[in-house]
């Protein structure tokens, strides 16, 4: 069996042991003669495996204990409309930082529920920048500031926690959580899907502060209810089971690592790797303000758009796949998420650098 290098944006590349583990247990989990799949989600044997990733989520993040932990379905598109509705209480403006696709479509969709103000915007710059803090107008009578840390599609990413004046800050994390440490005492609400660093698709996580619970109206099921939820242990409904199982093995995987410290270690490594052969080329350009750049996500642009699908049809022949940009901003893209090895950027960086002798 030959594994390629994956570049895919999302669902991504998994860690090999967590995949080879996942295998072992496919029919027998731990001795109990069946597959995580046929468990009923109340039983004790998932009972545990829920406990066990709650706990392992707690400890990679320090979560504090005056924060719940849930994992949702719907995935995190779904919560830019869950957002407003379990946040907004007896307000009616949110304000939201627009710096790429995602958080773009955040606040379209909020737009049907609230007052959706945008306190910056990169989009004059093709969303290649991180806007200026300074120059933010935040409404200090919404009812929370939203922002995406990282953008798939446009490969910026914030470095630093944006300040958001006294409200509670939202944070879209789903490309970049667990890649780097954060202060989840800086906000009020951290949501990420989990196919980009936490494993397959199917769970989205939502960690929000109890203080911000309970001001969802009666109108709204009690699925999309946080309040609801937390009470609940997330199992209103049948969860995603086997995702929740993957994700645990993803992050016992993710401690076996060295936690969240050695990962931004890793990813630090591996970005500067790529944008250093990048920026050395004549025929590679990536568009993205130096300081504003995404280690996740590293979009570039070939001088000559002719050799793109010339580029692509030679990346696959040497192992190295979905590396396409997205169709809104074409040119290449290559996800390099916490399960990415260095092994793959090395091996990018060298086609990359061999293509670009040849033509």
């Amino acid at each position: 069996m030959t594994r390629i290098f994956n570049f895919s944006a999302g669902p991504s590349t998994l860690p090999e042991a967590v995949l080879q583990q996942a295998r072992d247990e496919m029919l027998d989990w731990r001795g109990s003669g069946m597959s995580v799949m046929e468990m009923s989600h109340r039983g004790k044997q998932f009972m545990s495996i829920a406990a066990e990733l709650e706990a392992d989520l707690r400890a990679l993040m320090s979560i504090p204990e005056n924060y719940r932990v849930l994992f949702l379905q719907g995935g995190a598109s779904a919560q830019f409309s869950f957002i407003p509705q379990n946040l907004l209480g007896d307000k009616t403006k949110a304000c939201y930082v627009k710096t790429g696709a995602w958080s773009e479509k955040a606040i379209k969709d909020a737009q049907s529920y609230c007052d959706a103000i945008v306190s910056a915007s990169s989009e004059d710059s093709n969303f290649t920048t991180i806007p200026n803090v300074a120059d933010w107008k935040i409404d200090l009578e919404a009812a929370y500031l939203h922002c995406t840390s990282n953008e798939t599609i446009h490969g910026v990413e914030f470095n630093t926690t944006p300040d958001a004046k006294g409200l509670p800050l939202v944070c879209d994390m789903s490309s970049n959580i667990l890649s780097r440490p954060i202060d989840v005492n800086e906000f009020g609400l951290i949501y990420a899907g989990s196919q980009k660093n936490m494993g397959a698709a199917g769970v989205t996580v939502v960690i929000v502060r109890d203080d911000l619970l309970g001001k969802c109206s009666k109108l709204v099921p009690p699925v999309f209810n946080y309040a609801e939820q937390t009470k609940n242990q997330s199992m209103l409904n049948t969860p995603t089971t086997y995702s929740w199982y993957l994700m645990g093995l993803v992050l016992k995987w993710l401690q076996a690592q060295g936690g969240v410290a050695a990962m931004e270690q890793r990813n630090i490594a591996k970005s500067a790797k790529l944008y250093q052969a990048i920026d050395a080329s004549t025929l590679y350009r990536n568009p993205v303000e130096i300081v504003s750049r995404s280690r996740m996500n590293v979009p570039f642009i070939l001088a000559n758009e002719a050799l793109d699908k010339e580029f692509l049809t030679a990346a696959e022949a040497a192992g190295l796949n979905e590396l396409k940009g997205h169709r809104s901003v074409g040119g290449m893209r290559a996800s390099i998420y916490n399960a990415m090895p260095e092994s793959g950027v090395d091996t990018l960086v060298s086609f990359m650098q061999e293509f670009e002798r040849t033509h």
